[in-house]
């Protein structure tokens, strides 16, 4: 069997896997929503949804790292990877082990069209197409919602020291854009770029992300007092998880409005 990746990598299976490595959290969550959870063999330490998985999986290091001596012993027959999750290098030793599938995501349709390509590989397409219907449900129901909302230049921070941003051509920026966002990076061609205290005073309103770095309701209150600017503390697995979270991210958005 021969299944095409999101990088249009043909990758070679003699069967349906049922020993699967998965190397991005999100991703992991689908799996198990497409009924596989009992095919995962393999996580990584940051796979925390369901919150009990890590309980019964490997854990074979994080998103940048892992112990390939380890994953041979666990000898997967699929191991599933994301373009900007996990690195070339990496990739390049776990094709020693196993077919590497990688996904490679920066759009709600990019989304969609990985959740279909990993139903074909794993045979549970039907359920794949449910996934696919509530979300597409879901974003109708917000796009709908979000006609009427005002546009606001958003600054979205993802790390501190330095302060660092999602910027043009995210699965954050594309979140932004459905909610009437407006990415102060949205032209940067830099993908994460560092923030200079020049762009906080072009944003309307700056989103503090709980993921990478965990951001708390106290830096609000640092951020209020310092840029004197609308600030929220956002959940960042509803902005940057794509897969089946994505069902119910439109109705955390709206709560954001």
């Amino acid at each position: 069997m021969e299944f095409v990746d999101q990088l249009n990598r043909a990758i070679k299976l003699s069967k349906t896997p049922d020993r699967i490595i998965s190397l991005v959290p999100s991703q992991t969550e689908l799996l198990v929503d497409l009924g596989l959870r009992e095919r995962i063999v393999g996580i990584t330490k940051f796979c925390v949804h369901p919150e009990d998985l890590k309980n019964e999986k490997a854990i074979v290091g994080g998103t940048k790292q892992v112990n390939f001596d380890k994953i041979k012993l666990l000898q997967p027959n699929i191991i599933i990877c994301n373009k900007e999750e996990n690195t070339k290098e990496m990739v390049s030793e776990l094709e020693k082990i196993a077919p590497v599938w990688i996904s490679d995501i920066e759009s709600v349709s990019d989304s969609l069209d990985f959740i279909a390509r990993i139903g074909e590989v794993f045979k549970v397409a039907a359920i794949a197409s449910e996934i696919i219907s509530k979300i597409n449900c879901e974003l109708k129901k917000h796009q709908e919602f979000a006609i009427d909302l005002d546009t606001k230049k958003v600054l979205y921070l993802i790390w501190k020291g330095p302060y660092m941003a999602a910027g043009r051509g995210t699965f954050i920026d594309s979140l932004l854009h459905i909610n009437n966002f407006e990415n102060v990076f949205s032209q940067n061609q830099v993908r994460y770029p560092q923030v200079e205290p020049a762009d906080f005073r072009k944003a309307d309103l700056i989103l503090l992300s709980t993921e990478p770095y965990p951001f708390k309701k106290k830096d609000v209150q640092a951020f209020k007092n310092e840029f004197e600017k609308e600030v929220k503390l956002v959940d960042g697995e509803y902005f940057s998880w794509y897969g089946s979270r994505l069902i119910q991210a439109f109705k955390y958005f709206k709560t954001l409005h």
